[in-house]
């Protein structure tokens, strides 16, 4: 007898099922640009490379020498290489000699704009041994300036500079500071 009230269920169940998932996809109307605009496609990288190295050139000279940890290309509306790991950056005179350097914890590169920004413990040293330290600096490679509205500071062989936003040339041998906000000068042993 019991046997037959479980078999008599699973039919009721089985008529019932096809009335279920009926009601279940009635309720489930979706328009597709609310659906997209929730979840977004997984983008993936169309490359991927471990110790990448980039050269810029002009006239087949080197301008720019890009080392990375870590390079990321993805492509589409707004293509941009991402470098996860950090980022070394050389910027070269004419004749081979380096200018200035800059290294980062972390670096994105957007094609389309033509402008890389690096974060975290951004680094920039110039050939006369000046240094800015900030959190986020831009370069834009069109026009050959870095720039940021963040905190610097910049130490050169007399003194340490603080500010907010900055603007330079890529070599950083000019710079203005847009708000300074404290100078210390520094003395040499040797000044009386």
């Amino acid at each position: 007898m019991i046997k037959h009230l479980v078999g008599i269920k699973i039919c009721k169940a089985k008529r019932l099922w096809p009335l279920c998932l009926l009601a279940f996809l009635s309720a489930c109307v979706n328009d597709m640009k609310e659906v997209a605009a929730i979840v977004e496609p997984m983008t993936l990288p169309i490359v991927e490379e471990v110790n990448a190295e980039l050269i810029y050139t002009d006239s087949a000279k080197i301008k720019v020498k890009v080392d990375a940890s870590r390079l990321l290309h993805f492509a589409g509306e707004d293509p941009d290489l991402e470098l996860p790991k950090g980022v070394h950056v050389w910027f070269y005179t004419p004749s081979g000699a380096i200018e200035s350097e800059l290294t980062a914890k972390y670096a994105i590169s957007f094609e389309k704009k033509d402008v890389m920004v690096a974060r975290n413990d951004v680094v920039v040293i110039n050939s006369k041994g000046e240094k800015l330290n900030t959190e986020e600096l831009s370069w834009s490679k069109k026009h050959h300036r870095i720039f940021t509205d963040e905190f610097v500071t910049i130490t050169t062989e007399d003194e340490v500079i603080y500010g907010h936003g900055l603007e330079a040339n890529e070599d950083f041998s000019k710079y203005t500071i847009k708000k300074i906000s404290g100078t210390i000068e520094v003395k040499n042993e040797q000044d009386p």
